[in-house]
């Protein structure tokens, strides 16, 4: 039998179908990520090839530094998905030799300049990062609202929903190996416009190929719970004095035309906005160009413009010792052991990254483009790249919650369950730190690094 992909393209693939024990629905997923020549033909028969191939650039990597994995090691955190799962761009990009791709899975790229070349160079960023296989979010709150005056023909300006439109079909038009680009737009909840925001998606054919989130201040929080007035404005970012435009309206109200429009399509989402900054320590760097404006489309990530990140996952189901039996348990020091060994792993996809980048500008530079058509795309890798090399930022979570807690036995959402997912969060990321320590100790600090910076920050405080 053959698997069939969403495309209709029919797959033979006799040892995947084997690996995954007949179930052609795992053989059509692993066909997506599998290495395919320059034809379009897969190379790689099934995952035990796909993670030989990983485990081999893996070791390349840690053989450069001191205390290495071997090979065989890491393909023993791969293999059969069981530990340790890269995430769609590590998986089909690392040791490539056919695509010119990056690794990362998630960017944010700068907001909008405030007019019409502005917003093409965004648009054109947008697509660039997607045509190399990543999702990309960024911050609309730059645009003007609809009504101002401009200096060209229209006179005056559409607002933020036609370029939405703009950059949701831009999305749509991406391809990426049978599947289209993913995008967040966001946006500030002082935005003059925000109801449009709030409301744009009730339209099922409007904005189909973009995520839509609105940044929710702590002011704006309090102006709903005390229901009192909150003020719209635009710029959004300077004092209420300093505005262009301003329109005064009932915070309550905002916010339950948000949950009407939520509970009807499932969108805008909501970030609270001064939460996430305060939880950042990335934003100490500001400084340094590190300040966190947007999410990356799933919203798991909110970073800097220009920044990228790269993703993995550890499963937790493989770490439940005698599943849906009254013996149940969770084996929190294997969780740990093997967390510190796939944070090991997330330090090394940022050199296999800025290789996978150093392609990407080189084949930018040999293009046969005239310089003026390639510079956008040039100059936003390059500012890819140095973030990177800068802030070495990781992504590494973890999956099969929900299965985990069915598997030990627990009701979702109980308080048993609430408990154990706290404590497996809390293993996770006390076990990635310490591993990032003894990583620094070893390789060196990422190279903006300042004790200084950190030292108070709360959510290192916690740890």
């Amino acid at each position: 039998m053959g698997a069939e992909m969403g495309g209709g393209e029919m797959l033979d693939l006799p040892e995947a179908l084997e690996y995954f024990e007949g179930d052609e629905i795992c053989v059509d997923v692993f066909a997506k990520y599998a290495l395919r020549d320059n034809d379009g033909n897969i190379i790689e028969r099934s995952p035990e090839q796909m993670h030989r191939r990983e485990a081999r650039e893996f070791a390349r990597i840690e053989a450069k530094y001191t205390n290495p994995m071997s090979e065989d090691e890491i393909f023993g955190l791969l293999d059969h998905f069981r530990y340790v799962v890269p995430q769609g761009s590590p998986m089909s990009g690392i040791g490539n030799p056919y695509q010119v791709q990056s690794l990362s899975n998630c960017f944010v790229i700068e907001s909008p300049y405030d007019s019409y070349g502005g917003i093409l160079r965004t648009d054109q960023e947008q697509v660039q990062i997607m045509k190399r296989r990543g999702g990309v979010g960024f911050d609309i709150s730059t645009i003007r609202p609809s009504g101002m005056p401009t200096s060209n023909a229209a006179r005056t300006t559409d607002g933020i929903g036609i370029f939405m439109e703009r950059f949701s079909n831009s999305c749509r038009e991406v391809a990426q190996g049978g599947r289209r680009g993913a995008l967040m737009i966001t946006i500030s909840c002082a935005h003059k416009q925000i109801e449009t925001f709030i409301d744009i998606k009730r339209d099922r054919k409007k904005v189909t190929g973009a995520n839509v989130s609105i940044r929710f201040t702590d002011e704006f929080m309090r102006a709903v719970e005390d229901d009192r007035e909150f003020t719209l404005q635009w710029p959004v970012d300077v004092p209420v004095e300093q505005a262009k435009v301003t329109r005064v309206v009932r915070a309550k109200e905002i916010w339950e035309k948000f949950i009407d429009a939520s509970w009807e399509s499932a969108e805008p989402g909501a970030l609270f906005w001064d939460a996430i900054i305060r939880g950042s320590p990335g934003d100490v760097y500001v400084e340094q160009g590190f300040k966190t404006v947007s999410t990356n489309p799933c919203s798991e990530l909110a970073i800097p413009a220009l920044e990228s990140c790269r993703l993995m996952v550890i499963p937790l189901t493989s770490f439940v010792v005698d599943p849906f039996l009254p013996t149940a348990s969770f084996d929190f020091k294997h969780f740990r052991k093997v967390t510190m060994k796939a944070q090991r792993l997330m330090d090394d996809l940022v050199d296999l990254e800025i290789e996978c980048i150093d392609r990407i500008i080189e084949k930018i530079s040999i293009d046969p483009q005239p310089k003026s058509i390639k510079s956008v795309e040039l100059e936003l890798w390059q500012g890819i790249r140095s973030m990177c090399i800068k802030g070495r930022r990781t992504g590494l979570g973890p999956t099969g919650v929900g299965d985990a807690i069915a598997a030990l036995g627990m009701q979702y959402g109980s308080e048993a369950s609430i408990k154990f997912v706290e404590e497996a969060y809390k293993s996770l990321t006390c076990a990635s730190y310490a591993s990032s320590i003894a990583l620094a100790k070893e390789r060196g600090s990422f190279p903006i690094f300042s004790y200084g910076l950190e030292q108070n920050h709360q959510f290192i405080n916690r740890i």
